[in-house]
């Protein structure tokens, strides 16, 4: 092969694998959502927002807007995606992981989450089967342990996010090993947006199919956890 043949497949090669990553990049952006999205709202399809009944914080703000509005105060502070044991249990400012996000929504709301799943351990200790010893410094920041709680003290929902109406702001949404808040965002076939952190770019995403479901909950009624003596 010439030279001049040479640099000309070389060339051919180079252009190809630019080709490639360019393509890959794109994809990777998309999946991501490094582009602008659009978003809808619960009236561009019909669907009327749910309002809790329950104020638990007397803030004028129905505990399901308030869980919504404390979820994406906390990751508008782009909290640095870091996941450490921290004597105490909360994470210092500026880092956190899934979980947090939903403790810090808590609190927003009126609610102390850590002291009511400290509460339930200790009150359904067989419940919580991971668990094999109690550690207030990290059992409310765990996965499986909040999906314990919230099925024992919220309202279950269907996992079957074409059902449009079911999904509301406010909500919690399980994972496998991933927790997250429903938005009031939707894209543009209706489907609601999730608030989570789990280190990708974007917090507030069309990204609640990303991963299988789960888990789906609806924290409207803190009776069940007020009868059971775990809320004050």
């Amino acid at each position: 092969m010439t030279r001049r043949a040479t640099r000309n497949v070389l060339l051919a090669v180079g252009a190809a694998l630019l080709a490639g990553l360019l393509v890959a990049g794109v994809l990777l952006a998309r999946e991501y959502h490094l582009f602008p999205q659009r978003a809808y709202s619960a009236a561009d399809f019909g669907i009327e927002t749910f309002r809790s009944a329950y104020d638990g914080d007397g803030d004028g703000v129905d505990d399901a807007t308030d869980l919504l509005i404390g979820a994406r105060e906390y990751l508008a502070t782009k909290p640095r995606y870091k996941s450490e044991y921290y004597a105490g249990g909360y994470p210092p400012a500026g880092v956190g992981v899934c979980t947090d996000v939903i403790w810090q929504a808590f609190a927003h709301a009126g609610y102390d989450l850590k002291a009511m799943v400290d509460a339930d351990i200790a009150l359904r200790p067989t419940a919580y089967t991971s668990i094999e010893k109690p550690d207030p410094n990290i059992d409310f920041r765990r996965v499986y342990n909040l999906a314990v709680f919230f099925d024992a003290y919220a309202e279950k929902l269907t996992c079957d996010e074409t059902d449009l109406a079911a999904w509301q702001p406010g909500d919690i949404v399980i994972y496998p090993h991933h927790i997250a808040v429903v938005s009031d965002k939707r894209n543009a076939a209706g489907v609601a947006w999730i608030l989570h952190q789990g280190g990708q770019p974007v917090r507030e995403e069309d990204a609640l199919t990303r991963r299988e479901i789960v888990g789906h909950y609806r924290f409207c009624d803190p009776s069940a956890a007020k009868t059971a003596g775990i809320l004050p």
